[in-house]
């Protein structure tokens, strides 16, 4: 895994974290919606990236 795409599916899943909590304590649905879709989508990244690793033999 590149540290770079590691960097950047770290970064989304804590920012999707922050936003959707910012969105719980405002009631904002909208927002944590959103946090939670940032989340998921750095989750699959990392998934991603871990199994193009395995892929490769590292």
């Amino acid at each position: 895994m590149t540290a770079k795409r590691k960097a950047q599916a770290k970064g989304a899943q804590v920012q999707g974290a922050m936003k959707e909590t910012a969105g719980r304590m405002t009631g904002n649905h909208r927002m944590q919606a959103e946090g939670r879709a940032e989340k998921a989508a750095g989750k699959a990244l990392d998934a991603e990236e871990k199994s193009r690793s395995r892929m490769r033999g590292h």
